[in-house]
């Protein structure tokens, strides 16, 4: 009797016009389910020569190949016209939270990607800009009192509170957090895209910029709902520390990229690595998950492509982000050796060119599902092996004494290793023999992942 009930009432929604909800009651979220995955960063303007939704939607099944399990969009919401930067404008000035980018599509488009993802067994986040809007947000002329203003009464954009002078953000006006009625309502607008668009959860931009009891209070609500996926773009290091951060899922890995990057242009020595993973592990809870990256948007843009700031280190640096302890981000285009920094306020696109690198980016992610040892689990331990030269690490991950180990070069000259570990390995990657007591030198940026 029920299934006939539950029919007619399929049956009626559609002959009314509607669409009825999906009424299979998915599993709750939990780490367990990504735990042996890859984060996917999406900038859907740039991804492909249309720049729509369903450009990027149809590449979604090939993304498996890769290891993703969690798809992060860019904001998808419409752009302020107002002060706008250049032509199309910055993704980040927001000017209606519950619309969508008319450049990448509709309503419908966007749940077709949803749908896709999650056919594949992969989340979708999507980039939550909670600290400012663009200028031609209805709650600037509906809702003054939401932002922040000068002295004279008016709004304002951000400002760097250590020296008080703007950001030079000025396509966007600052919101104002001390109005409570502004942050039910930025929470309604997160809640509307988790009840009526089924989205798992949010990369939460400059999360640092708002207060911590906002976001303990949006994830009490949004939670409410189901369990989500939330990504900070901060670190314990910014305002809001430990706190902040390990409110959320995931945060960024930012003293860890940027150690990366200096070790390739020389001005680290290549113990500032095990420097900042010994202090993420003693600062850290352990539950709490790092994404470890060599791009993403900003760096792309702003700082130069990963052949710009790792040089010969590209795939060396690459590999041990996946090694780290944490979640390894692929910013979209990387996959097919990105080589230009993509424009931030006027179309490009990333062109789909044939290299090694995807072969690259599969034999990781074969790795991190086929070796426990890779996964975000409590259980692993991670450990450093002492060598005697400077510019080589070699790393442990063990679980139910299954090892493995990852050696490296981490410079630009060959390096002599004499390890303490004597025995015969296959090097996964390759799926070659390797044994490290015949073993005694190095090549540039020469790595291997060990069994």
């Amino acid at each position: 009797m029920k299934n006939v009930f539950f029919f007619l009432t399929v049956f009626l929604a559609f002959a009314c016009g509607e669409q009825p909800k999906a009424v299979e009651e998915k599993a709750a979220f939990s780490i367990e389910q990504i735990k042996d995955g890859v984060i996917y960063e999406v900038n859907v303007r740039q991804y492909s020569k249309e720049g729509t939704f369903d450009g990027f939607t149809q590449d979604i099944p090939k993304l498996k190949e890769l290891g993703v399990k969690v798809i992060w969009l860019m904001p998808i919401h419409p752009i302020s016209k107002e002060k706008r930067k250049g032509e199309l404008g910055s993704y980040y000035s927001i000017s209606d939270y519950k619309g969508v980018n008319p450049e990448f599509g509709d309503k419908e488009s966007f749940d077709r990607l949803v749908q896709a993802a999650h056919k594949n067994d992969m989340l979708v986040i999507i980039d939550w800009v909670a600290n400012h809007t663009g200028w031609d947000h209805p709650w600037i002329t509906n809702n003054p009192d939401f932002y922040s203003k000068n002295e004279a009464g008016e709004i304002i954009d951000p400002v760097n509170p250590e020296t008080g002078e703007s950001w030079g953000w000025t396509d966007v006006a600052d919101l104002n957090f001390d109005n409570l009625e502004m942050q039910n309502a930025m929470i309604e607008a997160m809640e509307y895209w988790v009840t009526e668009h089924d989205l798992d959860g949010f990369r939460f931009d400059a999360a640092h910029s708002c207060p911590v009891d906002f976001w303990k209070n949006t994830m009490e609500r949004l939670t409410k709902i189901k369990p989500l996926f939330t990504l900070a773009e901060s670190d314990g290091y910014h305002p809001g520390g430990f706190e902040l951060v390990q409110t959320f899922d995931m945060s960024y890995s930012w003293r860890g990229h940027h150690v990366l990057n200096e070790i390739a242009k020389k001005h680290k020595p290549v113990e500032a690595i095990l420097e900042n993973i010994r202090t993420n592990e003693k600062d850290y809870d352990a539950k709490h998950i790092l994404m470890n990256f060599t791009s993403n948007h900003d760096e792309n843009s702003w700082s130069g492509t990963v052949f710009e700031r790792l040089g010969g280190g590209v795939k060396t640096f690459g590999a041990l982000t996946y090694f780290l302890p944490g979640m390894p981000l692929i910013y979209n285009g990387q996959e097919y050796g990105l080589d230009k920094r993509l424009a931030f306020f006027e179309k490009d696109f990333i062109e789909k060119k044939e290299t090694d690198l995807f072969a690259f980016y599969a034999r990781l992610a074969q790795l991190k599902q086929n070796f426990a040892q890779l996964d975000i689990d409590n259980n692993v331990n991670f450990s450093i092996i002492e060598l005697s030269n400077p510019n080589v690490i070699l790393l442990k991950r063990e679980i139910n004494n299954d090892v493995m180990y990852f050696i490296t070069n981490l410079s630009d000259e060959t390096q002599s290793i004499n390890p303490p570990i004597k025995d015969s390995f296959t090097s996964l990657m390759e799926n070659i023999d390797y044994n490290l007591e015949e073993t005694n030198q190095l090549s540039p940026w020469e790595f291997h992942i060990l069994n």
